[in-house]
């Protein structure tokens, strides 16, 4: 930024604070550090959803970037190691699968670990696909370290990301930005003005009569959408009728049952899914559900009678619409976080789009408060990247067995994306795993939901036809597991890993 410019942008409004205020005031004053002035507006007085405690991998480019020692962050979110999401009851009742991160294996040659998989299996192997994932390896067993350097080794294969206390991150994050220049103002927004001519908006005033004007406005203001939707009527698109769940009730409890397991587990139920999230200090629980098929009182009441131990508090409700801001940037407001849309969190998205949002605002940071090319590319890039995450989140629902209740008869009736349906019907012809531009989801998460929900390919890759067979296929399966099973078994105990690098609260 030229100290010359003019029309640079010298000032920077962050309204709402939370996980995707703090994220954003912490990431700005990092790439900022001289120039420009950033200020959050916040008001203690109104509550921030906050339930919000799995990610998936990009989190850790997140902290690296900020130069956030990992031992550091977890001890002071109280977060644990998390390998990947456990589905239970998805595809039909009493049948499990995991959705691991990092790839399933290493190859063998030219054909992918899981065409060897589906030749073995045809001729009769009984090796489930989820042996063949080394994250899968370590979690089924509460296993943790960190993955080895040597991509010869299949204790390379896996990825991995944290569960932690979006409040405690948030104020971690809150001390690390005023650090480095951040001004937080406490107060409610009573007013947004916007410049008579251009239309932007100008400003905004605070219930006592304090005005606050900026270049540029970053709304983190949650559903309410207080500048993109309040003041600018950008307009919403609405998912419901592929995404039916439209309520949430969450509550902590004690930790118990299978204890500091590093992974996330959702729960199918009768209208919905339940969420299980263990942190160090308590687990995370929550049953997202339609409301067409569910009452809050009976949500409630399924919610507290599968927890793994004493609750915490009492249950919190919350409503939301799945779907997306028609535009993200509108004139000099960049939405972040729910004031940009909502993904329910089945695939621990909702932290991720915060830090993808982020990104995107410094890859095209405007050039003043009017930068129309920067804006139409972030909206084109943001809109796709919804677009990519919605279709896997469908994939989940669509794919179901299950007909024990409406929801579920529903979803596996209803017409989908042509998007999705595309990469369905390759993968039912002959496994094909499609790659789209922007997908957050890769390969081995797509094969995952695929197969654990029952979708078989009807044929392998022709190329196995010309290799060793199905049981060269077989072999290489059977010393793959037990290759991942060894590694496995010689990891420490997810909660002796946390305590040996000095991440235990």
């Amino acid at each position: 930024m030229s100290d010359t410019d003019a029309a640079a942008i010298r000032a920077i409004l962050i309204v709402g604070g939370g996980t995707a205020g703090w994220m954003t005031a912490a990431a700005l004053a990092h790439a900022l550090p001289r120039g420009c002035t950033i200020t959050l507006v916040e008001s203690d007085d109104i509550g921030t959803v906050g339930v919000g405690e799995a990610t998936i991998p990009p989190i850790k480019l997140f902290n690296d970037t900020l130069g956030i020692e990992e031992a550091e962050f977890l001890r002071e979110t109280k977060g644990t190691f998390k390998l990947g999401i456990e589905f239970v009851d998805w595809a039909k009742q009493g049948h499990r699968y995991f959705h691991p991160f990092g790839t399933f294996g290493k190859p063998f040659d030219l054909v992918a670990v899981h065409q060897h998989w589906l030749a073995a299996r045809a001729a009769g192997g009984r090796v489930p696909l989820d042996d063949l994932s080394m994250a899968w390896g370590a979690a089924k067993r509460g296993r943790f370290a960190a993955p080895m350097a040597d991509p010869r080794s299949v204790a390379s294969t896996f990825d991995y990301a944290y569960h932690f206390d979006a409040g405690l991150y948030a104020r971690f994050l809150r001390r690390y930005a005023e650090a480095r220049g951040v001004i937080r103002v406490e107060g409610r927004i009573a007013d947004v003005a916007r410049d008579g001519t251009s239309g932007d908006v100008a400003g905004v005033t605070l219930d006592g009569g304090r005005r606050l004007a900026a270049d540029l406005f970053v709304d983190c203001s949650g559903f309410r959408g207080l500048l993109i939707e309040g003041a600018l009527a950008t307009g919403y698109e609405d998912w419901t009728h592929w995404l039916p769940c439209d309520r949430a009730v969450a509550v902590p409890c004690v930790t118990g049952g299978d204890g500091l397991t590093p992974y996330t587990r959702s729960t199918a139920r009768g209208a919905g899914w339940q969420w299980r999230i263990p942190l160090q200090h308590r687990t995370g629980n929550g049953y997202v559900y339609c409301s067409r098929h569910l009452s809050d009182d009976e949500a409630a009441a399924t919610l507290m009678a599968n927890l793994d131990g004493e609750a915490l508090a009492e249950p919190r409700h919350l409503r939301f619409t799945t779907g997306r801001r028609r535009l993200f940037w509108n004139r000099n407001v960049v939405a972040i976080g729910l004031a940009s849309g909502f993904m329910e969190p089945l695939e621990s998205t909702s932290i991720h789009l915060i830090q993808a949002g982020i990104a995107k605002l410094l890859a095209y940071f405007p050039r003043g408060r009017s930068d129309p090319l920067a804006a139409a590319e972030y909206n084109r890039v943001a809109i796709t990247e919804y677009e990519r995450i919605r279709d896997f989140l469908i994939l989940h629902y669509k794919l179901t067995a299950r007909d024990d209740a409406p929801l579920w008869r529903e979803c596996a009736a209803m017409p989908i994306p042509d998007t999705l349906a595309l990469k369905i019907a390759h993968f039912r012809e002959a496994g094909r795993l499609l790659a789209r531009d922007m997908d957050l989801f890769g390969p081995a998460s797509w094969l995952a939901v695929h197969i654990g929900q029952f979708n078989i390919p009807a044929a392998v890759d022709p190329l196995l036809g010309y290799g060793g067979g199905a049981a060269a296929s077989a072999t290489f399966v059977d010393r793959l597991a037990g290759a991942i099973a060894g590694m496995a078994e010689s990891m420490p105990t997810h909660a002796a890993y946390l305590k040996r690098i000095g991440a235990a609260a």
